[in-house]
């Protein structure tokens, strides 16, 4: 596409033609009705006055032609130069704009542009990211079940053997499964195609049946559990999304908590906010860490890697936002973390 312009053109000089030629045919008539002229001057007057309107309105389209190509045209040209790049994907294209405090209505425009492209890109580096995540995320598990598949076909692979690498084959293909439907629930989640059933109903009794679920978890390695729910506090909120929140956030406490730590959950209420914390004397983490903890695939514990995929928070995170709430994290290496979900 593209734009084409002239100092000169046959529309807009037609258009100041009859505008100069009315103009000044009513002027003289205004002023004819006052004065005598003699007709032998006529013929030679309505010439002149037809050259001056010839004259005016050629200056006046060559005024407006050069006003539109410094103040419209040039500005018309860099916003389809940069449209017609984000249409081929160069999402870095931007329209350069005036002082903000001199702003017209193409440089809003402009600056309407400059965002969209700037989210564009956005969305774009995610996009990446999350593909390229998502397949180093498959390629692993896949890998290791391809190899004890090949360990069971040698003929050589004993009875105890064959049941350790069928065992293991197992726990992957679990891990597997796990991981892509953790995906499609954080697909839907941010997509809003799962929308909240909201009931109302007792949140202490949904931390305790969170926290029993980890009953075996606990005793094996001996961790010590602190509890301070609030039973009278009742909520109205997805009784089932949020069971995710608590089964992720008491996931990891338990699991990077050493053998003899302690895990803190906490539950009370004031200023109209529901307030729970899940604390742990695990080895904490970062600063920068923390900063990336709720995005999708990360994972700050490379030792743990095997036994998370780096969605659990990413989910918890979306859910909370959905009931309009807020996740946070607080931590420090060798001094445990605290995540703090405000509803």
């Amino acid at each position: 596409m593209k734009y084409e312009s002239s100092l000169f053109s046959w529309q807009r000089s037609l258009f100041y033609f009859f505008i100069s030629a009315i103009v000044i045919s009513v002027s003289f008539f205004l002023f004819f009705q006052f004065v005598t002229i003699d007709p032998s001057k006529i013929t030679l007057a309505a010439i002149l006055t037809f050259g001056n309107v010839l004259v005016m309105s050629s200056l006046l389209t060559l005024f407006d032609g050069l006003a539109r190509k410094f103040t419209i045209e040039r500005r018309v040209r860099a916003i389809l130069k940069a449209t017609q790049e984000l249409t081929a994907g160069n999402f870095t294209a931007q329209i350069p704009v005036r002082r903000e405090d001199s702003l017209n209505e193409l440089d809003q425009i402009a600056l309407g542009i400059n965002r969209l492209a700037n989210e564009l890109a956005s969305v774009e580096t995610l996009r990446t990211d999350f593909v390229a995540n998502v397949s180093h995320e498959l390629k692993t598990p896949l890998s290791v079940m391809q190899n004890y598949a090949t360990l069971l076909s040698q003929p050589e692979v004993s009875d105890e053997e064959r049941l350790e690498y069928a065992g293991a084959i197992s726990a992957v293909s679990k891990r597997l499964a796990a991981l892509i439907t953790n995906i499609l629930k954080l697909n839907r989640l941010e997509n809003q195609e799962i929308f909240p059933e909201m009931t109302t109903y007792n949140l202490s009794e949904q931390l305790c049946e969170s926290i029993l679920l980890f009953e075996q978890t606990w005793e094996e390695k001996n961790i010590s559990l602190d509890t301070d729910l609030d039973d009278s506090i009742e909520i109205t909120a997805d009784q089932e999304l949020l069971a995710l929140v608590w089964n992720n956030l008491l996931s990891n406490a338990m699991k990077f908590t050493e053998p003899g730590g302690e895990v803190r959950i906490t539950l009370e209420q004031s200023d109209e906010k529901t307030k729970v914390t899940v604390s742990d004397t695990g080895c904490g983490m970062n600063e920068e860490t923390a900063k990336h903890l709720f995005e999708k695939f990360y994972q700050g514990d490379t030792s743990h890697a095997s036994q998370g995929n780096g969605l659990g928070l990413a989910l918890a995170k979306r859910v909370v936002e959905i009931h309009h709430g807020t996740i946070s994290v607080a931590s420090a290496p060798g001094e445990g973390s605290t995540f703090t979900v405000l509803l």
